[in-house]
């Protein structure tokens, strides 16, 4: 009978579709269930997230009172802010630059700083610049649970950062801020006097002997730049390569900065090149180091002096106050 087989046809494919129909029932309550856990977890994210918030800035911003600063950079940053007396230690090179900390105690020198004579201070902040040796130094100093604060100030916003954050672990943020916004404006300045000039093609030598010269993507590299002229260096890649003279040569730089402290005048070193189209045209300019040199607080002088020293007379700005 026709009948009867239609029944079992039926039947068979209403059989055959429960095991489909209870896959994605079973597939739609394992996305519910995977959801619902996602949001739990996010929801408890959040929840820590807002406790850890309402703990941490209370203690973060609790101003250091006694400081070690492990680089002159950061040294130069505290005491132009203000906060000279926090200072309780500072590394050799700072000792010996700045008048201001000759009288603090040494812990040693940028690249083998004393971790005895550090704990010795008693600090409740040691401020470095992590390279390779100083990362090391990092890792004992956390494992004998002292604060350390790393700070890399490479490129020219980034030492403004570097100017904040330091300013805020040692209550001196208004200080901070001020400074801050002197820098920006005088680099707007020097941005507009320096429009309208030619653009010097520049080579800015660090040391003579080895040759290491101002590369690409360190502050000077952008400073360079803000004044209105092109760093050749910057053809070498790194922030501070060394370089030939071979190269320098060739490179034939209009204006040519030396920093070295050496005591031969930069203008007697370079006249054996009389190739050198800045040789020729009397244009070696010496940039005293401290003065430009520093990722410090005083890039707004720093980027004065140096567009004077790329145009000479021809600059007209007004020197920053």
């Amino acid at each position: 009978m026709p009948g009867a087989r239609a029944v079992p046809g039926a039947l068979l494919a209403t059989l055959r579709a429960v095991p489909t129909d209870l896959a994605r029932i079973a597939a739609r309550l394992a996305r519910d269930a995977l959801w619902l856990l996602l949001w739990v977890l996010v929801w408890a994210c959040v929840s820590i997230g807002v406790a850890l918030a309402g703990a941490i800035p209370a203690r973060a911003l609790a101003p250091a009172h006694r400081v070690v600063s492990l680089n002159p950079s950061l040294t130069r940053i505290v005491v132009a802010l203000g906060a000279r007396d926090a200072l309780v230690g500072v590394d050799d090179f700072s000792a010996r630059q700045d008048p201001s900390v000759a009288s603090l105690p040494r812990v040693g020198g940028l690249y083998d700083p004393s971790l005895e004579a550090v704990v010795a201070l008693r600090p409740d902040l040691v401020v470095l610049v992590p390279s390779r040796e100083q990362r090391d130094f990092r890792s004992r100093l956390e494992e004998l649970r002292l604060p350390v604060l790393a700070l890399d100030p490479v490129r020219f916003d980034e030492v403004l950062e570097t100017i904040r954050v330091l300013g805020a672990r040692v209550g001196r943020e208004e200080a901070a801020r001020a400074r801050v916004d002197a820098i920006e404006r005088t680099r707007e300045a020097v941005r507009r006097a320096t429009a309208g000039l030619p653009r010097r093609r520049a080579v800015f030598v660090l040391t003579r002997e080895p040759l290491f010269v101002v590369g690409r993507g360190s502050f000077l590299d952008e400073m360079i730049a803000m004044a209105g002229a092109e760093n050749l260096g910057g053809a070498l890649g790194e922030s501070w390569p060394r370089a030939s003279l071979e190269w320098l040569v060739a490179a034939a730089p209009d204006v040519l900065l030396d920093s070295d402290s050496d005591a031969q005048p930069a203008a007697a070193y370079w006249a054996r090149w009389a190739s050198i189209p800045a040789v020729a045209r009397g244009r070696v300019v010496a940039v005293p180091a401290g003065e430009v040199t520093l990722p410090g607080p005083d890039l707004d002088h720093a980027l004065v002096a140096l567009a004077r020293a790329l145009h000479g007379e021809a600059l007209q700005i007004d020197p920053p106050r």
